[in-house]
Formats: C-alpha cells, sequence, structure tokens
C-alpha cells in the first residue's frame, strides 16, 4: 500500500485520494525574479519524480504549480534593471521553463500566476473579512491569526511562540497598524510607483500567502489531496494558506503536506539560498554539466531527506547513469539474431523486481531503495545479454521496464545512431556542402555531435567517431 509522511500529523499515512484514480497536487513554484538556483531546482525535480511515479502506478494527477509574479523581491529587482514588474517576471517565467526543460521536468497541468487571478483574490479577502477573519488598516488588509484555533500546528509552534517572534521581526510601523503581531498581510496597500490594482481598500496588491490559497482552490477544489513545497515553506507561508482557506471554506484545505529538504553546500553543509549567496543557478551549471547527470543527482536521494551538491556527488551520478546505460546497450544489441519467445525463469526474476520496486517506492517515495532494484534489474540484463541463446520478448521486456522505470526520475536515453545511419547523414551533409547550403550541413554536423557522434573533415574526406 502506498504510504506518504504528512507533515502534519508528522508520521506515515496510507494515501487514499479524494477520487479513485485521481490525484489533486499543488506544488509551490517560484518567485520569479532571477534564475532559479539548484535548491530551488531540488523541489520541481522531487515532486516531478513523485508525480512520475503516482503516473506509474496508473493514477491520473491534476498537478498545479504556480509563479508569484506579484511580490517585493519583483518589485525590487524591475527597479534596479528598469523593467515593468511583470515584464521582468515574464522574462525569468521563461527562463524557468527552460532550464526545467533541461532537466526533463514534466510542465504542470496549470502554472497560473498570482497577477492573473487579482479578482478572484479580492473576493477570497472579502469572504474572510465577511466572516471576521480579516480586518483593513490603513488600505492594508490583515488575516486574525489567533482567531483561526488550529493556527501553528503544521509547523508544531504555539502562539506565544509566535507572537515573540513577530514582535521582533515586524517593523513598527507595521506593528501599529495590526491588531495582533502574529496578524499578516493579504492586502497591501500600495506604496508610490508600485504596481498596483483597484480593490474595495484602495490601490494595492496581494499579500503572499493569499495567492497560493486562491490558486489551488480555484483550479483543484476547496479540499486538495497534496500540497508540496520546501521545507522552508512549512512556516509562515503553509501555515498561512491553511488558515485562510479553511477559514473561507469551512472545510479540510489539505489531506497530505509534503515538505522536500534542503541542498546543501561546502564543508560546513550550508543551506543553499539566495539570501547566503551561496547559490549556483541551473542556468549556469547545465553549460557545463550534463543536465540528465544533474537531475539523477537530485532525484537519487529521498525527498525528504538533504542533498549535499559536490563535483563528487556529480561524478558518481554520471558512473551510475553510465553503469545503466551500458546493461540497455548490451540487452539491444543481443536484440539482432534473438530466438522468438521468451525466457520463463527471467520472467519470473522480472516480476520479483517489479514487486520489489513497487515496495521500495510506496515507502514514501523510497528512492534510494528503488533504485537499489534498478541496479538489480541492470544486473540482470547483462546476464540476460551475456548469455548463449536470448529470447526477443524477454530482450524487450527488460528494455520496457527499465525505461519505465529511469522515466520516473526523468532518465532518458538517447537511441544510438547506427554506423550506416552516421554514413548516411555524412552523405548528406557532403551534398549539403557541395550545394553551398551551409546552413544545413552546420545543423547535421550539430545533431550529430548532440547525439555523441564527432566528425573531423579532411583532405581525404569525413571522417567520424564517437565520444
Amino acid at each position: 500500500m502506498l504510504q506518504l509522511y504528512n507533515t502534519l500529523t508528522r508520521q506515515k499515512e496510507p494515501f487514499t485520494p479524494i477520487k479513485p484514480g485521481e490525484i489533486s497536487m499543488y506544488v509551490c513554484g517560484p518567485t520569479v525574479y532571477n534564475y532559479i538556483h539548484i535548491g530551488n531546482a531540488r523541489s520541481a525535480i522531487a515532486f516531478d519524480t513523485i508525480r512520475r511515479y503516482f503516473e506509474y502506478r496508473g493514477y491520473k494527477v491534476n498537478y498545479v504549480s504556480n509563479f508569484t509574479d506579484v511580490d517585493d523581491k519583483i518589485i525590487n529587482a524591475a527597479h534596479e534593471t528598469g523593467e515593468a514588474p511583470l515584464d521582468l517576471a515574464q522574462r525569468f517565467i521563461d527562463a524557468f521553463m527552460a532550464d526545467t526543460g533541461k532537466l526533463n521536468i514534466e510542465p504542470a497541468t496549470a502554472h497560473p500566476r498570482a497577477s492573473q487571478m487579482i479578482p478572484e483574490i479580492i473576493s477570497f479577502v472579502e469572504r474572510l473579512m465577511a466572516k471576521g477573519y480579516a480586518y483593513e488598516s490603513e488600505g492594508d488588509v490583515y488575516y486574525r491569526a489567533r482567531k483561526f484555533k488550529h493556527y501553528g500546528e503544521l509547523a508544531n509552534k504555539n502562539v506565544d511562540e509566535l507572537e515573540q517572534g513577530a514582535s521582533q521581526h515586524v517593523a513598527d510601523a507595521e506593528t501599529a497598524r495590526k491588531e495582533d503581531p502574529i496578524d499578516f498581510a493579504l492586502w497591501k496597500a500600495a506604496k508610490p510607483g508600485e504596481i498596483a490594482w483597484d480593490s474595495p481598500w484602495g490601490q494595492g496588491r496581494p499579500g503572499w500567502h493569499i495567492e497560493c490559497s486562491v490558486m489551488s482552490t480555484t483550479l483543484l477544489g476547496d479540499t486538495i489531496d497534496i500540497h508540496g513545497g520546501g521545507q522552508d515553506l512549512e512556516f509562515p507561508h503553509h501555515e498561512n494558506e491553511i488558515a485562510q482557506s479553511e477559514a473561507a471554506t469551512g472545510k479540510k484545505f489539505v489531506n497530505y503536506w509534503m515538505h522536500n529538504g534542503f541542498v546543501t553546500i561546502g564543508e560546513a553543509d550550508e543551506k543553499m539560498s539566495k539570501s547566503l549567496g551561496n547559490f549556483i543557478t541551473v542556468h549556469d551549471i547545465v553549460k557545463t554539466v550534463d543536465p540528465q547527470t544533474l537531475r539523477f543527482l537530485m532525484a537519487s536521494t529521498q525527498y525528504r531527506r538533504p542533498i549535499r551538491y559536490s563535483e563528487a556527488g556529480l561524478k558518481e551520478a554520471a558512473r551510475n547513469l553510465e553503469r545503466l546505460k551500458i546493461a540497455r546497450e548490451a540487452v539491444a544489441y543481443r536484440q539482432q539474431g534473438a530466438q522468438p519467445g521468451s525466457s520463463a525463469e527471467v520472467t519470473a526474476q522480472l516480476a520479483s523486481l517489479k514487486g520489489a520496486f513497487i515496495a521500495a517506492m510506496d515507502d514514501d517515495i523510497n528512492v534510494q531503495n528503488g533504485l537499489a532494484v534498478v541496479y538489480d534489474l541492470a544486473k540482470l540484463m547483462n546476464e540476460v545479454a551475456g548469455a548463449d541463446t536470448v529470447y526477443a520478448d524477454t530482450l524487450q521486456a527488460l528494455l520496457d521496464v527499465q525505461a519505465q522505470w529511469l522515466a520516473i526520475f526523468g532518465v532518458q536515453f538517447q537511441a544510438e545512431l547506427l554506423d550506416a545511419d552516421v554514413e548516411a547523414l555524412i552523405e548528406k551533409r557532403n551534398a549539403a556542402r557541395a550545394a553551398k547550403d551551409f546552413a544545413l550541413s552546420d545543423q547535421i554536423r550539430d545533431d550529430l555531435q548532440a547525439k555523441g557522434i564527432l566528425l573531423d573533415d579532411t583532405a581525404q574526406g569525413t571522417r567520424w567517431r564517437r565520444k
């Protein structure tokens, strides 16, 4: 039975979706004011892996991940560059999609943006005010956190702790506008020159927390199966989402809360973050590191555990990928001349491996134990490929299962070009060069290089070799 660790209850629980066979899943996306760093990518990769496993198990997943495109950080960054805030946000949304595409992260079913849901946000805030959970003060609107009786349960904090912390961190001017230091902003009055929208409380913009409450409930319903994000979002962001959503709807907001661990870096194992200045962007790293290797490194650790980013880790991930690729190539090579039919012995071994893989992954997506089975499969593939007699159906079954399992981890090996295919493309390139169609000639060369084929134009003709 599939079990997930629920942050709210702090224990593993059997997973039962609201609708049989379907999963509603909301994962907090980035605030788009810069390129994403590897810590941001870890969350996207972790929940993409989880989503892919759910789909492997036969679920239809309605996966929503937002873009926060209205925020203080975006306004400040836009002021520095001279761009309009939404233009800057769009630039980094485009960069996010490009970078995550290189990491083979599937696009969400929907990628809502806060700026596109202003009317819904205003309506949501009005509902909270009508129920007495919110109040207006000098153009700002705040949520009465103490009025929500379960406030602090997700982060396992009591209200007195929170009041002391809030008193220390909130500016005096803002504290004066609040009824209580722990109250948080639902709507912020516009400052001169800031992006703003009309509202019943004057020109302003939404607070960060209300954006996700509105986007998730609008697209997935009042109660959703899974809400995910980084551990740093447990408080205050997710805590505030619960308070807002449940006060507005009168229903349980989320059945299973899932949070991924941090990426650490350096000898001190510091959390990677923009505020510490120790981050590496995906945009930069994929210029020198194979994106599939980076993806595999990130996907090889159970989502709740921290990952230490290092050159040694990347090298190990690359070695493990090569090990899996060699097993695949060995089996694919033996398909030529294979006997029809299948091996009963190998079929039984494969069935046993399938059971072990599902048992491992059903245990709160335990990817380390799941990958141990993937490596056992590679060992079986090598043994079968080395046998005197091989069977076509068995070979194809091994290839299919490996491809299905690796797809969960975002790995997809390109089929290697046969020598005859390479020679045919070189002939086509030679013809293009003779016709002075250098654009086509360069495209063929670049396509071959991307597939690991290097060309060397000599006086005696074009020679080629594999990387």
